[in-house]
């Protein structure tokens, strides 16, 4: 069974920094793709970046570019994303999926196991 628990998550003012964690376990196909979403409070959930088990290709949503970093540790089958310069408008329960798709994506529609989430809340 699919597992996906997202940490490290927190306040923080703007332009600190924050490393996300989702620790996934049970995936056995041979390729997937974890990917970061967020959703503020009124909003629908975004993708904010993505990355994939068969290359590492990553992709980013534009209003992150340059500022965040996605990376994994497959010793560990953890994905991570480094969150750096960040702003009040990142605030936003962040969620790490998994899609079996086979290829890189960023809709949220394409994505089968979902984490519970965590808060990410930037102000001063």
């Amino acid at each position: 069974q699919f597992k996906l628990v997202e940490s490290g998550g927190g306040l923080v003012q703007p332009g600190g920094s924050l490393r996300l964690s989702c620790a996934n376990s049970g995936f056995t196909l041979p390729y997937y793709t974890i990917g970061w979403f967020r959703q503020a409070p009124g909003k629908e959930r975004e993708g904010v970046s993505c990355i994939s088990s068969q290359d590492g290709l990553t992709y980013y949503v534009d209003s992150v570019k340059g500022r965040f970093t996605i990376s994994r540790d497959n010793a560990n089958s953890t994905v991570y994303l480094q969150m750096n310069s960040l702003k009040p408008e990142d605030t936003a329960v962040y969620y790490c999926a998994a899609s079996t798709l086979g290829i890189p994506t960023m809709t949220v529609r394409t994505y089968d196991y979902w984490g519970r989430g965590t808060q990410v809340t930037v102000s001063s």
